[in-house]
């Protein structure tokens, strides 16, 4: 009899769980290979599994921490790995991340839909209420409408269809959402009505809203610009209302929002929420009396989740979170698709962590520049940048509806230096650099004493400083890029800085041919050392960090006073001041961020 799609997708998920269990005690590349050898038809699936479980270990830079497995969770260690698991959430993707542990179900919708399939609870009683039919499913569980006797009224309920197949975190997780949604009042946010438990299964029951989901609305292309912001102000003070309580809900999305018949929206699927300290004003920072999360999960579904969440940097996420996911939210009501949309979960989480989103004039003229303008300050990487509350995103919302002044548009001289000074959203990667930037300072410093030393002893040929630089520097580049290749995967930005500083080593090595072709003794273009190595700190200032201005001011200072050494009749240590200046430019970022690294790893 031949193999059902369902049942491949079962014998996949048991085959992908033993792969990964397999795979803690080291060679998980041999016992891919090994799977595949028995399993020769799931190959294509077993190596794009594999491979986004490699992938989404490193994004959400996952620690294992001796004898605690609670602390992190790591691919080919103790602790397990984390990857995503797909659900559905009318073609705009949906999921959330668990552990392979938890029966690694990942990357196609099916095989917890297959599994669900074969446990109908349609027509069968849960406590007082008849399960009648099933109108959701999502990854965090199964939505049916029921029929509540006691009080005669058509209610929702949630559960997880099959509690035993269930993983221990789901469980845990619709408990909290049903805990979290509980605590919550406003008219915008679906009430939780009751919250049990029948032989194991967790459920909980709550207003039934007929109408669909604004993922289900948007399907049919954009909305009209006043009627979207409309319908968003109600979720956006819903939000609010739930930060005011304690609560950030960290997987805002159009799936997750109802819009009943009358058009009224509502804010849903608190599965993900994290429940927070409430003060005047919840922060990013405020302490964390509970939550599921283990420190670098990804939460969330990647074409909503923020830039901090996409990084699996669960204590960074506050506040600014859900305010970008909301910027997402309008930005695909304005132009009918989300703002980074990947070929795979995984492109598209590359993507909010390094791009920038298109431009929602050109996706859509009808929206106006306010209107872009507040959905990009909602959008951007940094979260000092966006808005610091929902209270001021719905006012500037309110103020585009009633044509007043936006304070999006709005920048003091303060805020103004702030920003060129700071770190970018790419600055997380100079902790991979930091290390290897001390050592650069260490042999760009001792390359340049022994060419001054060599100059200084009147060594006038040419071939041994072309020597020296051409192949020292060759040589040192592919030790550096070597090093850095095994730390880990290399992203665009990057690749980027890798280009900018290959760049720099070529144009200084060929000052000596431009030095020979014009009839000039060797070394005498040594000050536009200073000039190009500026050049090279000023474009990482516009790409990592706005404190390379510093750097590059530096350099472009060294290369004016090599020109006034090399021009009086001082000894000639123009070169080796270049060597202690870009030493000291290198070093001083690279013991910052290794420190940096160093204090993230404990």
């Amino acid at each position: 009899m031949a193999e059902t799609a369902d049942e491949r997708d079962e014998r996949l998920a048991v085959v992908f769980d033993q792969l990964m269990h397999d795979s803690r005690g080291g060679q998980a590349v041999v016992r891919l290979e090994d799977a595949i050898r028995r399993n020769p038809d799931l190959e294509r699936d077993l190596r794009e599994l594999f491979a986004t479980a490699r992938m989404a270990e490193d994004l959400a830079l996952l620690e294992t921490v001796a004898g605690n497995p609670a602390d992190g969770l790591s691919l080919g260690n103790p602790g397990g790995s984390s990857v995503r698991r797909a659900g559905s959430d009318g073609g705009w993707g949906s999921g959330s991340w668990m552990s392979d542990a938890d029966v690694l179900q990942v990357a196609s919708g099916r095989l917890r839909a297959g599994r669900n399939s074969l446990f109908s609870l349609i027509g069968s009683q849960i406590g007082d209420y008849s399960i009648e039919a099933e109108v959701g499913r999502g990854g965090m569980g199964v939505v049916y409408r029921a029929r509540q006797s006691s009080l005669q009224r058509t209610v929702a309920l949630k559960m997880i269809p099959n509690a035993a197949l269930a993983s221990s975190i789901d469980l845990q997780r619709l408990r909290a959402e049903a805990l979290a949604a509980a605590r919550l009042r406003h008219p915008n946010i679906v009430p939780v009505y009751e919250v049990g438990e029948q032989d194991g299964q967790p459920w909980f029951s709550m207003q039934y809203i007929p109408g669909s989901t604004l993922s289900e609305r948007l399907q049919r292309g954009p909305m009209p610009p006043r009627e979207a912001v409309s319908l968003l102000i109600p979720v956006v003070d819903a939000i609010g209302a739930a930060h005011r309580a304690g609560v950030l809900h960290r997987d805002l999305k159009p799936g997750n929002i109802l819009i009943a018949e009358d058009g009224t929206p509502f804010v849903t699927d608190f599965g993900l929420a994290k429940r927070v300290s409430v003060d005047d004003h919840v922060s990013a920072g405020a302490a964390d009396l509970h939550s599921l999360t283990q420190s670098g999960a990804i939460l969330g579904t990647p074409a909503w989740m923020s830039p901090e969440q996409a990084a699996g940097q669960t204590d960074a996420i506050g506040v600014a979170a859900d305010v970008y996911s909301l910027g997402a939210i309008l930005f695909a009501m304005l132009t009918g698709r989300p703002p980074f949309q990947g070929a795979s979960p995984l492109d598209t989480v590359l993507m909010v962590l390094e791009q920038d989103p298109p431009g929602i004039c050109m996706l859509n003229r009808a929206v106006d520049s306010d209107l872009e303008m507040i959905v990009l300050k909602c959008l951007q990487k940094p979260q000092d940048l966006r808005y610091a509350s929902t209270t001021a995103l719905a006012a500037d919302l309110r103020a585009w509806l009633n044509s007043e002044p936006i304070t999006a548009r709005s920048s003091t001289i303060a805020q103004v230096m702030t920003r060129l000074f700071r770190e970018s959203h790419h600055a997380a990667i100079l902790e991979n650099w930091g290390l290897l930037w001390m050592w650069h300072s260490l042999v760009v410093l001792l390359l340049c004493l022994i060419t001054n030393g060599m100059q200084l002893n009147g060594v006038s040929a040419r071939w041994p400083f072309v020597t020296l630089w051409v192949v020292g520097l060759g040589l040192w580049a592919l030790i550096f890029w070597n090093l850095r290749h095994r730390a880990g995967p290399i992203t665009a930005v990057e690749r980027q800085i890798a280009h900018l500083w290959g760049g720099s080593m070529i144009a200084s090595s060929m000052l000596f041919g431009v030095e020979s072709i014009m009839g000039l003794r060797v070394l005498e273009f040594s000050p536009a050392l200073g000039v190009i190595a500026g050049m090279v700190f000023l474009a990482k200032a516009g790409i990592l960090s706005g404190r390379f201005y510093v750097e590059s001011l530096l350099m472009f200072g060294t290369s004016l006073v090599m020109a006034a050494i090399a021009a009086s009749d001082l000894p000639d240590v123009s070169v080796s001041l270049f060597g202690v200046m870009s030493a000291v430019t290198f070093f001083v970022p690279g013991l910052k961020y290794y420190r940096q690294q160093r204090r993230g790893r404990r």
